[in-house]
């Protein structure tokens, strides 16, 4: 009776594994603001979410400066000059306060229950582009309008009610579920026969568990990007999809290798004590 009871909460161990990261990671790593964007700063840099910033940007901007027979040519200037932009500590300012804004738009959104729309203000990182251009006397940006507050539909989601729900268990779990993986794996540990075994199959548990939540993390990647609208770039969105789950993604790796190393001390000690 032990061993089945060993055994079973062994195999629930394997399986809270993944859903105990993801919970974690849903309310410590999203749901903070700090880490949010200590996340999402490396992007600052990513070629290819620099492009999609300064398009979208640049085509948002444009449509704030009339210059009549000269909007051609000043669209264009306007798209080298923040690509010059890109490249500079203001940009990453910019970048990471925009990222700000938008986990508070997020994170507000799944919390207060109101609206079924994301949307974040862009007019303080648009007052540090205007600063940097006109700076740089590139011309008619001191046209681009700051006083205005200029915002952005990021997410719009006909049943918001059903994701806030989702997140709040995910927060609620959070706290204990990775707390109730551990005491499942000491109590199955604990009550089982042959303690060494139990140990040996917990960490083998552990290592599975942790492949699970691997798989899990590049199936997500993969059904994510491919239901996203013709005109997302794929490899910004898939770039964006990395930097939020990369603590997912070491998790994995922390786990399988404390499972397997757990594993293997346990097989190691059995064979050092059958020796003569």
């Amino acid at each position: 009776m032990r061993t089945i009871l060993s055994a079973v909460l062994i195999v629930l161990v394997t399986l809270l594994v993944p859903a105990s990261a993801v919970a974690y990671w849903a309310d410590r790593e999203l749901g903070d603001a700090d880490r949010y964007t200590a996340a999402m700063a490396p992007l600052a840099e990513d070629p290819a979410v620099q492009e999609v910033v300064v398009t979208q940007t640049a085509r948002a901007l444009s449509g704030q400066i009339d210059v009549g027979p000269f909007q051609s040519g000043v669209d264009a200037l306007l798209g080298d000059a923040l690509r010059s932009f890109a490249g500079t500590p203001a940009y990453r300012t910019a970048w990471d306060a925009a990222n700000r804004a938008a986990h508070a738009a997020f994170l507000d959104a799944l919390t207060t229950g109101h609206g079924n729309a994301v949307t974040i203000d862009l007019a303080p990182v648009v007052a540090s582009i205007k600063s940097e251009l006109v700076a740089d006397d590139v011309p008619f940006a001191d046209r681009i309008p700051v006083s205005e507050r200029l915002s952005v539909e990021v997410m719009e989601y006909d049943n918001l009610g059903a994701l806030r729900k989702g997140f709040r268990m995910l927060q609620i779990a959070g706290v204990w579920l990775p707390v109730l993986t551990l005491l499942l794996a000491a109590t199955a540990i604990a009550v089982a026969v042959h303690r060494r075994r139990a140990v040996l199959a917990t960490g083998l548990g552990l290592a599975v568990g942790a492949v699970l939540l691997w798989i899990t993390v590049a199936v997500c990647r993969r059904l994510t990007l491919d239901d996203l609208p013709a005109d997302i770039d794929r490899a910004a969105a898939g770039a964006v999809y990395d930097a939020l789950t990369a603590f997912l993604r070491t998790t994995a790796w922390v786990v399988l290798v404390a499972g397997l190393v757990a594993a293997l001390a346990a097989w190691v000690s059995g064979r050092v004590r059958r020796t003569p």
